[in-house]
């Protein structure tokens, strides 16, 4: 690391130009080697998220704003000014300018995620997008039916994006050690061969051999000495040996090596389709010479192309590396008929946005977290994919609302529950309808859940429904960023805050969604950070609660073990009908079903202590009646009061008001005010 780079810069004019990069915080810039750089399709100069960069051009020449705004001249110098790339990650491309406003060159920048392991995330994150996407492409349609000529359009748009889902199966570790496992072992058979040969190197002598003695053509005479001469006077100069030979020339071979040249031929179709210097451009060249390294192998110089495929052999079906070369050839054919509007968030031009890329990836790790722990079938084609015109679209993308719904049954309840991508609470219904207090929320992820049986908006309104709330924060490395240290000094929080720096941002988010999203009973933060998990409850319950856990792309251990007892924990809690919740939803309901009116400004007791449950509403007084002043004291004597029950005038009938009476008021004929009050 260092705090400035200088980048020479050949001019389209013949000229050269220098761009020299400064950093405002040291260590924040660095270079590292051409061939890193080429390996990885980066640029060598290279800076980090988050930060701010001075930059100093040629004198005459000018960098072109760029879409992201990243580039801002100088209002002094045209020549010099500033790149802020705040949370952009990806190449950055340079337009250099000449004095007439023309583009004489360029140059490229790399912003790095500030996570160091964010490469090897990204793509792990990109393929298994790609594995469930192609999986749900291959159960909306059998892929038997497929027309497997791929139509590349030249929309900028998809082009990329479609590429970076074939490049995330093709450029995976699995693909390789598939193709090595075939070229180390492969899958061989014996050929019957036939050889012409020259009858004296011949030592075997079959039934063929034999027929060809007495009839072959070509004949030369035997001495006169010779033992046959006696049989025969010629014998043929060759004859025909068959034999069998060990052949790679299989039916399954001839697929693999179909496989790779149709992949090398898809690199080369997107490379065409791209300009000359363009990321796709670039990783579409760079997939395609590995390809083609593949294919010089020796084994693939003795196959031959096939002329039927065999699908349906039983070892390209079972064969380890046979049958991951087919899969990734039935996956290839379908992500390339694949657009996602939302993977533009994500790559669009150089942009490697690994925050957005990694909550499309949460996505799928929950919907399947769901379909395990519910034991529902949420996922399905029909509510993922969509067809537009001639393509299959994918639904997922930032902003725009996709349920998955199912009903989770045990022994004595049945629950529905719908996990939510993008859900918005409105902020402008008014109680008792579902939604937020203030202002419109969406949490990134929402789990719903409330009695089969009802629709979401009865549930709403008779306080039966449940949400809990989660969202991705990629960039959040430990709780510590998260929820603070208890001893940090909150007056210097305040000064952060200040200075435009909130430490707890995304805390406070979590209580705005638990606390302003009506019926909401939870929210939690999740992170690829590794220090385990943080759990705060309003009851000695699961839930009310917020939260964090770590969801970490990694293909050995993601972490999500934490989350799944959580969500085994919250069905648990759903089925004991004797909760805290449960009860607190019921006097919810209870105490706002109906408007009432009603005023009571009269002195009364205080509601502590003793009197802690004496609420007006709440409270209710048996009033009693006594005859003369001996049943009074023998009342105040025995601390008793004796009632008629009966259906009679007068009698007592025992109702909900009579049952939890708190107090009696005693009276006397033609005694209107009387003070003689008891708590019974």
């Amino acid at each position: 690391m260092s705090s400035s780079k200088k980048i020479h810069i050949e001019l389209s004019n013949g000229e050269k130009a220098e761009l020299l990069v400064v950093a405002e915080v040291p260590d924040s810039l660095r270079e590292i080697e051409k061939v890193e750089a080429s390996a990885n399709l980066e640029a060598s100069v290279q800076l980090l998220e988050g930060y701010q960069y001075e930059y100093q051009l040629t004198s005459g020449y000018t960098l072109a704003k760029d879409e992201q705004g990243i580039i801002s001249q100088s209002n002094l110098n045209a020549s010099a000014g500033r790149i802020s790339p705040n949370i952009y990650v990806g190449t950055i491309q340079l337009d250099i300018l000449n004095s007439d406003k023309k583009k004489c060159g360029e140059a490229e920048l790399e912003v790095l995620s500030k996570k160091t392991d964010y490469r090897t995330e990204y793509r792990f994150m990109l393929e298994e997008i790609s594995q469930k996407c192609t999986d749900l492409l291959m159960q909306y349609t059998s892929p038997a039916n497929q027309p497997f000529d791929i139509d590349h359009d030249n929309d900028p748009q998809t082009l990329y994006q479609r590429f970076a889902f074939l490049k995330s199966v093709l450029d995976s570790e699995e693909f390789w050690m598939a193709v090595h496992r075939v070229t180390t072992n492969p899958v061989t058979v014996w050929m019957q061969t036939e050889e012409h040969r020259d009858i004296r190197s011949v030592k075997r002598m079959n039934r063929n051999v034999v027929r060809q003695f007495a009839g072959a053509a070509n004949r030369v005479p035997l001495p006169e000495d010779h033992a046959l001469r006696r049989y025969m006077c010629s014998v043929p100069e060759k004859v025909i040996t068959r034999g069998k030979v060990d052949t790679v020339d299989t039916p399954e071979n001839r697929f693999v090596k179909y496989a790779l040249e149709t992949f090398k031929i898809l690199c080369g179709d997107f490379k065409s389709a791209s300009k000359n210097g363009a990321r796709l451009n670039k990783e579409a060249e760079q997939l395609e010479v590995k390809l083609e390294e593949s294919l010089n192998h020796a084994i693939f110089q003795k196959i031959s192309r096939p002329s039927t495929l065999p699908l349906n052999s039983p070892v390209l079906q079972r064969k380890e590396g046979y049958r991951d070369i087919l899969r990734v050839w039935l996956m290839v054919n379908l992500a390339a008929r694949l657009t996602w509007k939302g993977g533009e968030d994500v790559y669009k031009g150089g942009k490697r946005d690994v925050a957005t890329l990694y909550e499309y990836w949460l996505f799928f790790k929950l919907a399947d977290l769901m379909e395990d722990v519910f034991n529902i079938q949420a996922i399905s084609p029909e509510n993922m994919i969509e067809e537009t015109n001639d393509k299959l679209c994918l639904k997922l993308r930032q902003g725009r609302y996709l349920p998955l719904s199912g009903t989770y049954q045990s022994d004595t309840r049945k629950l529905h529950v719908q996990f939510s991508f993008n859900k918005t609470f409105s902020g402008e219904k008014k109680y008792p309808s579902g939604g937020s207090w203030t202002r419109s929320m969406r949490p990134d992820y929402t789990l719903s859940i409330w009695p089969e049986g009802i629709s979401e908006k009865e549930a709403e309104e008779q306080e039966l429904i449940v949400h809990l709330h989660f969202d991705a924060k990629y960039k959040v490395d430990n709780l510590t960023s998260i929820f603070g240290r208890e001893e940090d000094d909150l007056n210097e929080e305040k000064q952060e805050q200040n200075k435009g720096t909130y430490k707890r941002a995304d805390l406070l988010k979590m209580h705005s969604y638990r606390d302003s999203i009506r019926r909401s009973a939870g929210a939690y933060i999740l992170y690829p950070g590794g220090d385990g998990v943080k759990d705060w409850r309003g009851f000695h319950e699961i839930i009310p609660g917020l939260g964090a856990f770590t969801i970490k792309p990694n293909r050995d251990n993601d972490g999500s073990s934490e989350l799944r007892n959580f969500l085994k924990d919250v069905i648990q809690h759903f089925l004991n009908r004797t909760s805290q919740r449960e009860n607190y939803s019921y006097q919810t309901f209870r105490t706002f079903e109906s408007k009432r009116d009603d005023q009571l400004n009269e002195f009364l007791p205080e509601p502590y202590g003793m009197n802690r449950s004496m609420l007006p509403d709440n409270t209710y007084v048996l009033v009693g009646y006594y005859r003369n002043e001996e049943h009074l004291k023998w009342i105040l004597d025995n601390d008793l009061y004796n009632a008629r029950a009966g259906s009679a005038r007068g009698s007592l009938r025992l109702k909900q008001g009579e049952a939890e009476a708190k107090f009696l008021l005693l009276h006397s004929d033609g005694e209107l005010v009387t003070d003689k009050l008891y708590q019974i």
